[in-house]
C-alpha cells in the first residue's frame, strides 16, 4: 500500500474558498456525456443583486447551497524541484457545502420594466423617438433593448427566452424588442381570421405570402409584424402557415375580456361577443377553459339563478413571488375552490408537485359537500 504525507499548502489563505463542489442532476450529467465537442451550452447567469442560476439551452436551474455534515478536503499532489511528484498530498482547501441544481422557472419578470415605453401600436413608426417620464417628472429618450441585450441580462435559457418573448407578444423589429399592444394584437388576429374566410383559405395550410400581402394591403399591417404574429399563433411550412386555432381563439377572447376589468359582463353576453369576433368557422372552439387564470366568476346579486358575471383578472398582473401571489389572491377572495385557485398558480411553479407544496405552505384546505376550499393560513404571531 502506498503511503502519503498530508500537509497544508503554504498558500492556504490564497486558495481558501476558491473551490466549489457542484452536484449535477441526471439530465445535465447525461447532457455533458452526450456532448462530443465539450460544449454543452451551460452558462451561469446573475447580477450582483441576484441569486445565480445555471442555464442549459432549454432549462434554468437555481443554485442552492447545502451544508455538508462532513467537510471535504481538496487535495493535490505537489511536485519537487525536478518536476516529479513526491509523496506529499497537499490540502488546498476545505469545503463545507455543496451546490445543488434545482429546476426553476426562467426569471423574465424584468422584461416589463426594461421594455416600458417601447410598446408598438398601430401607426407607430419603428424609428420614432420614444420618451418616458423619469422619477423627477422629466422626459428622456428610452434606450433600445436588443435581443442580445435580453439574452445576456436575463436569467433564462435560450429556448425559454424565445418562448417568453412569444408568450408576452414581444416583437423583434430591426433587432429591437418591442411589446405589441394588446388591442393591436387582437385587431391583427381578427384581420387574419377575416382574411382566411374572405379569400377561402384553409387555416390548416394558408399561403404565407398571400396572407402577409392581404394584411399589408387591406389593413396596412407591416409584413414583418404579420409574420411574427403568425409565428406566435401557428406553424410555418415550406411556404404555408397552419393556424393554432385554440391559441388564436383564446387571444381574441382575452382581447374582448380586457375591457371588463372594472365592470363585469354577463357570461352569456361575453360568449356571444367572443363567438361573433372569431366568426362562424371558429365559434365552435370558443370555451371558457381557454381563459382560465384570466377571469373571476361571480353570481349576480339577489339572483342565484341568473347567468354568472365575468371580470378580467389576469394572473400575469399578480406578484411573481409566492407570498405576494397568495396575499393578493386572498385579498381578492377569502376562500377559493381548488379548481379555481390552481390556474392562478400555474405560471409561478415548475409542476403540480411544487404547486401543492405552495398551497400547503400558504393556504389551509377545508373540505365540505362542495369539495375542497382554500383559505389564507393564519399568520403566526
Amino acid at each position: 500500500m502506498v503511503e502519503f504525507n498530508l500537509r497544508l499548502t503554504t498558500n492556504s489563505a490564497e486558495h481558501s474558498g476558491s473551490y466549489r463542489i457542484l452536484e449535477l442532476p441526471p439530465d445535465i450529467h447525461k447532457l455533458i456525456d452526450s456532448t462530443f465537442d465539450g460544449n454543452a451550452g451551460l452558462s451561469i447567469k446573475g447580477n450582483k443583486d441576484e441569486d445565480a442560476v445555471l442555464c442549459t439551452l432549454d432549462k434554468t436551474y437555481a443554485l442552492r447551497s447545502v451544508v455538508l455534515s462532513n467537510s471535504v478536503l481538496v487535495v493535490t499532489p505537489p511536485v519537487d524541484a525536478s518536476g516529479d511528484p513526491d509523496t506529499d498530498v497537499v490540502i488546498q482547501d476545505t469545503i463545507h457545502e455543496v451546490l445543488e441544481l434545482v429546476p426553476t422557472l426562467p426569471r423574465l419578470q424584468r422584461l416589463n420594466g426594461m421594455l416600458r415605453g417601447r410598446e408598438y401600436d398601430e401607426g407607430h413608426d419603428e424609428d420614432e423617438d420614444i420618451v418616458v417620464d423619469d422619477s423627477n417628472g422629466h422626459t428622456r429618450s428610452r434606450s433600445k433593448l436588443t435581443y442580445d441585450d435580453a439574452r445576456s441580462m436575463l436569467q433564462a435559457s435560450e429556448l425559454e427566452l424565445a418562448l417568453g418573448l412569444r408568450d408576452r407578444h414581444i416583437l423583434i423589429l430591426d433587432g429591437e424588442l418591442r411589446p405589441l399592444a394588446s388591442s393591436y394584437l387582437t385587431a391583427i388576429l381578427e384581420f387574419l381570421l377575416t382574411a382566411l374566410v374572405s379569400y377561402s383559405l384553409s387555416h390548416h395550410s394558408a399561403p404565407t405570402e398571400q396572407v402577409v400581402t392581404i394584411l399589408e394591403q387591406d389593413h396596412e399591417v407591416r409584413s414583418d409584424v404579420t409574420r411574427q404574429v403568425m409565428g406566435w399563433f401557428g406553424e410555418f411550412g415550406e411556404d404555408s402557415w397552419k393556424m393554432n386555432v385554440a391559441a388564436t381563439v383564446r387571444e381574441v377572447g382575452l382581447g374582448i375580456l380586457r375591457a371588463f376589468r372594472n365592470e363585469p359582463i354577463v357570461e352569456d353576453q361575453f360568449l356571444a361577443k367572443w363567438r361573433a369576433a372569431v366568426g362562424d368557422t371558429f365559434e365552435s372552439s370558443v370555451d371558457l377553459i381557454l381563459l382560465l387564470g384570466n377571469y373571476l366568476t361571480n353570481r349576480q346579486p339577489l339572483d342565484e339563478t341568473a347567468p354568472p358575471l365575468l371580470t378580467y383578472f389576469p394572473a400575469s398582473d399578480l406578484p411573481s413571488d409566492p407570498a405576494g401571489r397568495f396575499a393578493d389572491l386572498f385579498l381578492t377572495r377569502a376562500r377559493w375552490k381548488a379548481e379555481e385557485i390552481s390556474p392562478f398558480l400555474s405560471d409561478i411553479v415548475v409542476d403540480n408537485k411544487e404547486r401543492d407544496k405552495l398551497l400547503l405552505k400558504y393556504a389551509r384546505g377545508i373540505t365540505d359537500s362542495q369539495g375542497i376550499w382554500y383559505t389564507a393560513r393564519a399568520k403566526q404571531g
